[in-house]
């Protein structure tokens, strides 16, 4: 099945439903053509992974342009190894700065509260990173060849069957492939779609249909390049990070780093249920520049140890700054024929532990073995990966949720409660527990069945992960051929 880029095609008789004909299947020798519905992070990586595996992709991205959120991002040793395999690890270092000190979490009039204990390099092999996202996002774009990226692609709707999946777009354009990836966020269309699709014909879990759970609201944004004689921290090699806990009168908790360019990218939280007011004017207001400003100005007083946030602030251009809801939800519903949804759009996690874009990225990684291991393609074999990528990365997911929502608490809440349990367990849980949650949490390291292992870091023992069936297959094959060849 040919895939279109722009052109409305007319729809083949077979895909006028989800059910298809009593046509025989098609089985082909050539790798599946994939069609990746968003072009954030998890999308692109996907497809820096197809370019190398030989597979044909195309990604189809909703805006007019691709202008990620000014957050800051941070990356930790189990995703860093499939990076640096890709051949990205060195462009990642020269945008990111490590995370060595831990972090330093104060009260509002810079007391200390406690310090986050950094991971040990000789353990883990890989420095936690930190970085702004955009630019990340930036070095992943300029992987991808600009033919294969496409822009103003909303998905309204698809269809699918034995034979392929038409997707149709909002400019009424229809394209056809093999694959069908879900990789336009929180609130996918292709989810969406999909278990419109799914209610319908009965097969989807009521869990499915439940609202993605909202406890926190995010403003943030990055400055421009800073005077390193009023804040002398820019020009240190490693990250310098600040959480500041509000006083208890407000639901507030902000966060400051340290990044490359003598830059510091901060971060307001906010969380929902504690003040009716602040609930208002973050979550009713628009989210324009113009609001983001009125809000910034009302919480400019707030102290950091380089000063005020308003003094961040007007060293950031209003344009750059974002406003995120932190919303969590893990669906059941990951796959169903030749489609399949990865990172947000599968599974959103509160970014209190920088999860959410580290198992986007390794969604990527363990589809892309999936992708590669259909040989030859035919729509049960689509059926069976994109099951097994399910059954692979389920629960592993589902095991850091908790962990997410847990972490959450002790950085961003402001119950009576929180803020006890905060004191608690930063300041007297020993040492040793803190390294063994973080060895378990870390020893989970996907790579790319296909390509050459990154060299082992560190000396934590990494997890094995499943074989590539395909490879397996062609070495069973090889070595069945040398014995056949010995024997004549």
């Amino acid at each position: 099945m040919s895939v279109s880029s722009d052109n409305t095609t007319n729809t083949p008789p077979s895909l006028t439903g989800t059910k298809g004909s009593d046509l025989p299947p098609l089985v082909s020798d050539k790798p599946p053509r994939v069609l990746i519905a968003g072009g954030g992070l998890g999308g692109l990586f996907l497809g820096i992974l197809l370019e190398k595996a030989g597979i044909p992709y195309e990604i189809y991205e909703r805006s007019v342009e691709i202008k990620p959120l000014g957050s800051i991002m941070c990356l930790s040793p189990n995703i860093l190894a499939a990076i640096e395999q890709l051949g990205l690890y060195e462009e990642l270092l020269a945008i990111s700065k490590p995370m060595r000190g831990g972090r330093a979490i104060l009260t509002d009039k810079m007391k200390p509260i406690a310090d986050i204990t950094p991971i040990d390099n000789n353990i883990f092999g890989y420095e936690r990173l930190l970085f702004p996202r955009p630019e990340f996002h930036s070095l992943l774009f300029s992987k991808i060849p600009k033919e294969k990226i496409h822009l103003s692609k909303k998905v309204l709707s698809f269809q699918q069957n034995h034979e392929g999946v038409m997707v149709r777009f909002s400019d009424n354009t229809t394209l056809h492939g093999d694959i069908l990836v879900g990789a336009d966020g929180a609130h996918s269309a292709v989810r969406q779609h999909l278990y419109k699709t799914l209610t319908k014909e009965g097969l989807l879990p009521n869990s499915d249909n439940l609202e993605m759970k909202k406890g926190f609201i995010s403003l943030l944004g990055t400055t421009n390049a800073l005077d390193p004689e009023k804040y002398p921290d820019v020009l240190k090699e490693d990250c310098r990070s600040y959480g500041i806990i509000g006083d208890g009168s407000t639901p507030y908790t902000w966060v400051t780093f340290t990044v490359p360019g003598n830059r510091i990218c901060w971060n307001v939280v906010v969380q929902l249920g504690v003040t009716e007011i602040t609930d208002e004017q973050f979550s009713c207001s628009d989210w324009v520049p113009q609001q983001n400003q009125k809000m910034m100005d009302s919480i400019r007083h707030f102290m950091t140890p380089y000063g005020t946030l308003g003094d961040l602030f007007d060293e950031t251009d209003i344009e750059r700054v974002s406003k995120v809801f932190f919303e969590d939800m893990l669906f059941e519903t990951w796959n169903h024929g030749r489609t399949v949804l990865i990172g947000d759009a599968a599974h959103k996690l509160l970014p209190s532990t920088g999860a959410g874009a580290v198992n986007a990225l390794q969604d990527a990684v363990i589809l892309a073995n999936q992708l590669y291991d259909i040989k030859p393609t035919s729509f049960e074999n689509i059926k069976q990966a994109l099951s097994d990528f399910k059954e692979e990365r389920f629960d592993a997911v589902k095991e850091q949720y908790p962990q997410a929502q847990f972490a959450a608490q002790l950085q961003f809440g402001q119950t009576l409660w929180e803020r006890v349990l905060r004191y608690i367990l930063f300041n007297w849980i020993p040492k040793s527990m803190q390294l063994k949650r973080m060895t378990k949490d870390n020893a989970y390291r996907p790579q790319a069945n296909f390509l050459p292992q990154a060299p082992k870091r560190g000396t934590l023992d990494v997890i094995s992960q499943n074989p590539s069936k395909r490879i397996q297959k062609e070495k069973e094959e090889e070595e069945a051929r040398k014995v056949a060849v010995a024997v004549l």
